[in-house]
Formats: structure tokens, sequence, C-alpha cells
């Protein structure tokens, strides 16, 4: 990747590539407004893009989608680039697929001048705001834009909708073994379960027998902390009553977060530390998301 890619793709690129990626709206229950297309082309002179990352497209929800443009028409335009004397699509091949099945003559599209870089950070970005995608694609998908496009966490958290911690941890899932990634792309462990198998000294073993005990999230949490050494557990110091006020801090806190927290000011001092508990990693996601909002 030159240097020049890399900095469209921090600058302008994401925010303005983002205003005209949209998934499917026909089969959604609050489909979005429809926008204004710019054309009415045959569908005959629209040509899938052979790059397109996604190959999957299943007859059953082509079936619905078709059912629903038979219905309404096609809500959300295709976002397509001239190419010769034919119009390749951007973002909505499942749309296209959909109308021919409908028997739609002619299609509403709106042109844009993209190039082969922008047309697959296109095709990556629609992928990932795709409902059914498991969270290994979604995470390879956040992997693909921060390696080909010089994305951060934090810019691809602010386009996208999403914490940095979210993507952070989605990220954490593509360390996992192969055999592990499997079985969450197979629906048989969920991201709960992953992300507390990943600092596991054998995750695959574990993952085998979280399937095989139909296992719950805090039941692996507890499953993979076995065997690992406790942490100082020394005699700690005796801590001096804390005051009403200090009391009273915590308890707001705690009620705020919904977690565990602890204040630790030492008397006479201007410093201290403040300590939140989870008691999961979905309390942690939460934490996190918080935290990241704050600024």
């Amino acid at each position: 990747m030159n240097k020049n890619q890399k900095n469209r793709g921090l600058g302008r690129g994401l925010s303005a590539l983002m205003a005209d990626v949209n998934v499917d709206t026909n089969v959604s229950p609050n489909p979005e407004p429809s926008r204004r297309p710019d054309l009415l082309i045959p569908v005959e002179k629209v040509v899938p893009n052979p790059d397109q990352p996604r190959r999957s497209f299943t007859q059953e929800q082509l079936d619905e989608l078709a059912r629903s443009i038979e219905e309404k028409g096609i809500i959300q335009p295709l976002i397509v680039r001239e190419k010769g004397d034919s119009y390749e699509i951007v973002a909505g091949e499942r749309r296209w697929r959909a109308a021919q099945i409908a028997k739609l003559h002619e299609i509403p599209v709106i042109l844009r001048d993209y190039d082969d870089t922008e047309v697959l950070e296109v095709a990556i970005i629609e992928n990932i705001q795709r409902a059914d995608l498991n969270p290994v694609e979604e995470a390879a998908g956040y992997r693909q834009l921060m390696d080909k496009f010089g994305h951060t966490q934090e810019k691809l958290g602010e386009a996208l909708g999403k914490s940095r911690s979210y993507i952070a941890n989605l990220l954490r899932l593509l360390n996992l073994p192969q055999d592990v990634q499997d079985l969450l792309q197979a629906g048989k462990l969920s991201a709960g379960h992953a992300r507390a198998l990943i600092t596991s000294d054998n995750p695959s073993v574990l993952a085998a027998q979280v399937v095989a005990g139909g296992l719950s999230v805090r039941e692996t949490e507890k499953l993979a902390n076995l065997g690992k050494p406790e942490t100082n557990k020394a005699k700690k110091p005796k801590l001096q009553e804390k005051d009403a006020d200090t009391r009273a801090l915590e308890g707001d806190l705690s009620a705020t977060l919904g977690m565990n927290v602890t204040i630790t000011h030492p008397e006479g001092g201007d410093s201290g530390s403040v300590s939140i508990r989870y008691k999961d990693l979905e309390q942690l996601d939460e934490l996190c998301r918080i935290l990241s909002s704050v600024r």
C-alpha cells in the first residue's frame, strides 16, 4: 500500500464512502428512507464486481428479497460505476440478483466515480454492515480495512457507530486457533465463549469441552481460569474506616455503572485509586463503551 492510498483512507475516504453504503433494506422491519436514484438503467446493463469479497448468496434469502421487491420495488438504489458500456456494481449485488428473480426490467442506481481501491473498500464496509455475518467474518472485515487502507480502530468505530473496545474485542478473536474460529463461525461457540478462551493455555481443548458440555459463558470463564496461578494473596494492609462521603460516592458510582466501585483515598493525601469490578466479559464491554463515549 503506498503512502497516498493510506492517507486517503484515513482522511476523506472512510466517512465519504460510508455515506454511500447501505445494506438491503427491503426486508428490514424498519427500512431506511429511500434515496433518490441518479438513473434507472436496464437490469441487463448491470454487471457484478468480480472482486466482490462476499460470494455466498443463499437462494432462500434471494427469494425473500425478490418477494419484497415485487411488492415494494427496490427501496435503496444500487451503487454503481461506469465500466465500458456497462455499469459495475459497487454495493447492492443481492438487490440486483433479487431484481432479476422478480423480473424487473430496470433498476434504480446511484452513479459514483470510484477507483478500484474505493470499490473494494466499499464492498468490505457493506459486508461488515450485514446482520448475518458471524463474529469471525466481521472481525476479518475490520482487519482488512485496517491492513489494506490504514484505518485505525478509533476511525472505524466513529464511522461504523461502534465503540473502539467492540472492534478491539472482535479483532482478538482472530488470534484464536483456526479450529476454535471454525466453531465460532458454525455458531457452536458465541463471541462471549471465544473471548473467555483467548487467554487460556489451550483454547482448542477447552473449546471442545465447552461445546460437548453445552457450557454457558460464565462456566467457560471459570473453566478457562482453572489452573491459573492465583493473583497475589499476600496479606493486604488493613485500611482505615472510610468516611461517609467516600462511601456515598462509592454507592452513587456503583448504581450508575451497575458494577461494584471501590474508592481508596488515604486520609490526608491528594491521590488515591478507583476500582471497578465487573462480573463477566459483557460487563467489561459495557464499561469500555461508557468510557469510550466520554470526551
